[in-house]
C-alpha cells in the first residue's frame, strides 16, 4: 500500500481521473474479450519466421520488467503538461478499443514449446504461461503500450535525451521479449507498433483529448 501512495505523489492531479481510466479500460478489454471469446475459433499467425525465433527464457525478465518502465514512462510523460498528457491517454483509450474490436472479431493464437530445462529463468517462463493464457495476441497491447512509451515522450525536449534513447531500446528489447519468450509472434508485434503510431498521430490532430477536460470538469 505505501508503494502505491509513493507512486500517487508523482502523479499530477489533473492526470488521475484519465489514468484510472485507461488502467480500468485496459482490463476490461482484456479480460472482457478473454470472456466472451470461450467458445470462439481461433487463428494461429505464426509464420516460417517465428519458427527460427528460438526460446530464450531470460527474456521473461524483460517480458515481466516492462510493467515497472510502463509506470514509470506513464507517469514521467503525464508531468510534461496537461495537453500532452490528454492526448497521450487519448491515444492509449483509443488503442485499447481497437485491440478489443479486433480480439473479439478475429482471435488468434499460438502454440507454446514445452519448457523442459532447468533454472530459475525456464521456471519464471513456465510460471508465466500458467498465467497467461495463448490468446488476445494480435496485435500485442505489451508492444502497443511499450511503443507508446516512446512516442509520449520522443519529441519532448524536457525529457533528456538519452532516457528518450533508453525509451526506445526498452520498447524495441520489450517487443523482442515478446517473441523469445513466445507469448507472440512477428505480426502481433507489427501490429502493436503500427497502432500506437495510427492513434499517437490521431491524438495529435484531433480533439477528442478535450474529454478528458470535462471528466476533470474543466470546461
Amino acid at each position: 500500500m505505501r508503494i502505491v501512495e509513493k507512486i500517487y505523489k508523482y502523479i499530477p492531479e489533473y492526470a488521475i481521473k484519465p489514468l484510472t481510466l485507461c488502467v480500468a479500460f485496459n482490463f476490461t478489454v482484456y479480460s472482457g474479450a478473454r470472456l466472451l471469446n470461450k467458445h470462439s475459433i481461433f487463428h494461429n499467425l505464426t509464420s516460417y519466421y517465428d519458427d527460427r525465433i528460438p526460446v530464450v527464457p531470460i527474456f521473461t525478465l524483460i517480458y515481466f520488467g516492462s510493467y515497472l518502465f510502463w509506470i514509470a514512462n506513464y507517469i514521467l510523460i503525464s508531468n510534461i503538461d496537461k495537453d500532452h498528457c490528454y492526448r497521450f491517454l487519448i491515444a492509449d483509450l483509443l488503442g485499447k478499443l481497437i485491440c478489443g474490436i479486433i480480439y473479439l472479431k478475429f482471435p488468434t493464437t499460438n502454440i507454446r514449446p514445452d519448457i523442459t530445462t532447468l533454472g530459475i529463468f525456464p521456471d519464471m517462463l513456465r510460471f508465466l504461461y500458467d498465467i497467461d493464457a495463448a490468446d488476445n495476441l494480435f496485435p500485442s497491447i505489451h508492444c502497443l503500450v511499450s511503443w507508446y512509451c516512446f512516442a509520449g515522450l520522443r519529441n519532448c525536449k524536457s525529457i533528456p535525451a538519452w532516457y528518450r534513447y533508453f525509451s526506445l531500446f526498452m520498447a524495441v528489447m520489450i517487443c523482442i521479449s515478446t517473441l523469445t519468450t513466445k507469448q507472440h509472434v512477428i505480426i502481433d508485434v507489427f501490429g502493436g507498433i503500427m497502432l500506437a503510431e495510427l492513434t499517437w498521430q490521431l491524438s495529435l490532430h484531433m480533439q477528442l483529448y478535450k474529454t478528458f477536460k470535462f471528466i476533470n470538469q474543466e470546461v
